[in-house]
């Protein structure tokens, strides 16, 4: 499959989405009994989905993923 070069706003969509899901990973790898943070920090959240936005993704979560693969295909 070619690998699609991403624009500037679909690599900033992209890498605030690895942000996020990161953000979320260690929000759940706490020790058992240790007071969870909220899962998703408002702010980590209203940045991923400005970033969606910005590129044009909001609801077009078919075409993201698709830019998601494509750029871990590219690493």
């Amino acid at each position: 499959m070619p690998t699609a070069v991403l624009t500037d706003r679909e690599r900033s969509a992209v890498q605030a989405y690895l942000r996020l899901l990161h953000t979320v990973r260690a929000a759940f790898d706490v020790p058992p009994g240790s007071p969870r943070p909220p899962v998703v920090p408002p702010a980590v959240l209203a940045e991923a989905e400005a970033a969606l936005a910005q590129a044009g993704l909001t609801g077009n979560e078919e075409r993201f993923f698709r830019l998601l693969r494509q750029a871990g295909a590219a690493h």
